[in-house]
């Protein structure tokens, strides 16, 4: 019984761990679903090979966050596996085999369902941002409320392609500005990462645009190839955009 117990406690930290350590990539900038697949990686040794690794990697404090989570993991399943057999093989009776196995399926039902909590979610990441602050040096931003990002609004990394709208024209020919769009940074295959492209930067084929902005316009974009619909989609969202301009300025006049 006392390996069971050990069991549920050692799957209850491993949980919390992994949480603390997905809470600490998103304040390094990746987005909550990309830091919680690649600390649940890290923790079980997955060793997962993605273009999100490698900027892991390059990133000092991240590989940090990931290579001490790699060493918990490590130990964390060893330990559980041990708990694990204990729990079936030290018991003399069938009885404390059972009470043994109720108290797993007890347990892990009661962390299932406080992982699914949203209010449980929400107090947990509030009590560890506050630890990240007050015991790490590690520099504490929500990008998500910083950038907005919701409304629709979408930060995403494409590349251009050859026969698309874009390739081959410069950020002032595009005229994204007037749709809403913002260009935060490209990257140029062999040559190197542009942040914050002037509008005389050209646009190349397989380069990575990082853009801010509405989910449909930045869609809408990625779509459009070098034909008249493209030109008719542009004047299409440029005068949306100037639609929600003009419903803001009315907005702050009755503020």
């Amino acid at each position: 019984m006392i390996a069971a117990v050990s069991l549920f406690l050692i799957v209850t930290l491993s949980v919390l761990i992994t949480r603390i350590a997905t809470i600490a990539l998103v304040h390094t900038g990746l987005s909550s679903e990309s830091a919680k697949f690649q600390a649940r990686s890290a923790y079980t040794g997955a060793g997962l090979s993605t273009q999100e690794t490698e900027n892991i990697m390059n990133h000092p404090v991240r590989r940090k966050i990931i290579y001490n989570l790699m060493l918990i993991g490590n130990a964390g399943i060893v330990t559980a596996m041990s708990s694990l057999i204990l729990t079936f093989v030290l018991p003399e009776s069938n009885a404390s085999r059972l009470y043994g196995f109720l108290i797993i399926v007890a347990g892990m039902i009661l962390l299932w369902l406080g992982i699914r909590s949203a209010w449980v979610d929400r107090g947990l990441s509030r009590i560890i941002n506050k630890m990240l602050k007050k015991y790490t040096d590690l520099e504490i931003n929500d990008y998500a409320a910083v950038l907005h990002l919701k409304d629709n609004y979408k930060i995403i990394e494409a590349q251009v392609d050859d026969d698309g709208w874009m390739c081959h024209r410069t950020l002032q020919e595009l005229d994204l500005r007037e749709e809403g769009i913002t260009i935060l940074g490209v990257e140029c295959e062999g040559v190197g990462y542009f942040g914050s492209p002037s509008g005389n930067f050209k646009m190349l084929p397989h380069d990575k645009v990082t853009i801010y902005g509405k989910a449909e316009g930045i869609k809408s974009i990625y779509s459009r190839k070098k034909d008249h619909y493209a030109q008719s989609e542009h004047q299409k969202f440029v005068e949306k955009e100037e639609k929600r301009l003009a419903t803001d300025e009315q907005k702050i006049k009755k503020s």
